[in-house]
């Protein structure tokens, strides 16, 4: 399988698969049928929507990559990983996150909420890490910058997430605006981690928290919020095109060997 035959493979399959149920979730809500948390086929079509960017990155990956089926597991629950790598995603996340030290809290309504919250966000946000970050962005930068790959993946995941909201029926809550920017945010952090840790679970694991510290914060700052979304834009790229550069060099030291 060609290079663009992978990419193309990729967004036809993920887009299309929640495309195809975005538009029957519309004509059975036009039929004046609930489709959402509440029934079983809105919990189906959410399902079956959500899994579609992993589905066809596990595809995607054994097809085009050539990693086996246990790689791909292994490499998902894949814990123990350096301590360095883990030091990164606190640093990021303290910055993604710092705005609620001014003003604004995390509300937990029990102690074991954030754990629950992390086991959900894993099936529901994580998982999606094996499409994005561990093959699509991948794939684009076998022959695109850092920059132009991460912001083509962004535009893809915006569209995916839309279309993953309209069918759990959390379109009209959507701050436009507030969710792109974070979104945008979100795909440097990842991306930045992957490059610099080359661990799926790092990624998963990050999304998820992500995932459990979005919903649980109330107010803060948000001039310091867009100010900390730039600084993690510039340091992810900076992390990111280092170490490019980093393996790039070693790999002309192992070729002139």
């Amino acid at each position: 399988m060609s290079r663009k035959k992978a990419i193309f493979l990729y967004l036809l399959g993920s887009l299309g698969q929640i495309g195809i149920i975005s538009m029957i979730v519309f004509i059975l809500r036009n039929l004046e049928m609930s489709v959402d948390y509440t029934t079983p086929i809105g919990m189906f079509a959410i399902g079956l929507g959500g899994v579609s960017s992993a589905l066809w990155g596990f595809i995607i990956a054994v097809s085009y990559k050539k990693y086996s089926r246990r790689k791909i597991l292994k490499d998902f629950f894949a814990i123990k990983q350096k301590i360095s790598s883990y030091l990164w995603v606190l640093a990021f996340l303290l910055l993604d996150f710092c705005y609620l030290a001014f003003d604004g809290k995390l509300v937990l309504n029990a102690w074991y909420l954030p754990i629950i919250l992390f086991l959900k966000a894993i099936l529901f946000g994580g998982i999606e890490e094996v499409g994005w970050r561990y093959v699509f962005q991948p794939v684009m930068m076998e022959r695109h910058s850092y920059i132009s790959s991460t912001l083509f993946t962004f535009v893809s995941w915006g569209i995916w997430h839309f279309s993953y909201f309209y069918i759990e029926g959390t379109l009209p809550q959507v701050q436009a605006f507030g969710f792109l920017l974070g979104l945008l945010t979100n795909c440097f952090i990842l991306s930045a981690l992957f490059i610099k840790t080359n661990s799926l679970w790092i990624c998963v694991m990050t999304h998820s928290v992500i995932n459990v510290f979005s919903q649980l914060a109330v107010g803060g700052n948000q001039n310091i919020s867009y100010a900390c979304k730039i600084i993690i834009i510039v340091m992810a790229t900076v992390l990111s095109i280092r170490e490019q550069n980093k393996n790039d060099y070693h790999q002309i030291l192992l070729d002139s060997d």
